[in-house]
Order: C-alpha cells, then sequence, then structure tokens
C-alpha cells in the first residue's frame, strides 16, 4: 500500500492523472469512512461521529480521491490521538460548494509543523512515540487532490488540543 502510494504521488507531481469526474455524495463517503474509523476508535475507547448539516452535499470529484482523502484525514486524527480519541466530521454549504472540517482532540500540533505538514514526507515529531507509521505522504496527497479537484485544504492546530482540517469541494470542478 506504501508503495502504491509512492507511485501515486509521483504520477501526481507530473499531472499524470485524470480525474474521474462523476456526482459525488459527500455525506455518503463521510458516513462510509465514519463507519469504517469508528472500529478503529472504539478499540482504543473512543468515539468518531459525524454532523452532516449541508443542505447540497452533491459535488463533482473523483470519487476513488475524495473518498481517500476523507479516510486520509480521519486515519491521522485517530493516529495522533491519544487514548479515548474524539473525531469528528461536519459539512455545511458555503457559496459555491461544500465544506468539510475533520477535528480531532489529539496531540496537535505547533506552528512550525503546520508550517510543513503538507511537504511530501514531513512528519509530525512524535516523541518516543514510535507507533505512528506512515511516510509523510497522507496530507501532500490531500493537498494535491484538493488542490486537482478545484478546491482547498487547511489546519487549524494547537499543540496538546487537536487538530482541525478544513476541506473546500467546489460544486464544480470546471467551472
Amino acid at each position: 500500500a506504501q508503495v502504491e502510494k509512492v507511485l501515486q504521488m509521483a504520477q501526481i507531481d507530473k499531472d499524470e492523472f485524470t480525474l474521474k469526474l462523476v456526482d459525488v455524495n459527500l455525506h455518503d463517503v463521510i458516513q462510509q469512512a465514519v463507519e469504517n474509523i469508528g472500529l478503529q476508535v472504539e478499540k482504543r475507547g473512543g468515539v468518531a461521529t459525524a454532523e452532516m448539516k449541508a443542505t447540497k452535499p452533491i459535488v463533482e470529484g473523483d470519487m476513488t480521491h475524495i473518498s481517500n482523502v476523507i479516510s486520509n484525514l480521519l486515519d491521522n486524527a485517530n493516529k495522533y490521538s491519544p487514548e479515548n480519541p474524539e473525531i469528528s466530521v461536519h459539512t455545511r454549504n458555503v457559496t459555491n460548494g461544500v465544506e468539510v472540517i475533520v477535528k480531532d482532540k489529539g496531540m496537535g500540533m505547533t506552528a512550525e509543523d503546520r508550517k510543513h505538514i503538507f511537504d511530501k514526507f514531513y512528519r509530525v515529531h512524535t516523541g518516543n512515540l514510535h507507533d505512528v507509521k506512515g511516510f509523510g505522504l497522507g496530507l501532500s496527497y490531500v493537498k494535491a487532490l484538493m488542490t486537482a479537484h478545484k478546491g482547498q485544504v487547511d489546519v487549524k492546530s494547537e499543540l496538546g488540543k487537536g487538530s482541525s482540517f478544513r476541506l473546500f469541494f467546489p460544486f464544480k470542478v470546471n467551472v
């Protein structure tokens, strides 16, 4: 899976990929992703919830990539949370699209980390926690795919208090 990610990122870097655009119901994608991560989170005494307030949740996008983006953020929220993770996903309509916010009450990150987390291979230092696995490709993938979808991603985070990733998906990719 990690090799596949590296190869996929190489294609994305070279713009050698095309989005298979279809109508994507973000609420369906989020519900599925929250159910999937929910099992892992519950094993750790935590909870994953979804609060879907977007009245128009359908956007033009690549179903596989959008699913990966959401799953990736939920996976990170779980990985970087201590025991009893509290993860939530919120949606709402904003001008020309849908905003999705993935929040956790995990370890959070410094201002310096926030500057680099979308860089390829960058990993937040976790002190003595060697249980956080990965190559640091997840968030660079999220950023690349949000850009490809003409959307945005940004983060708010405070060390020791958790992180909040905001995604903006436009209704149409090619306006």
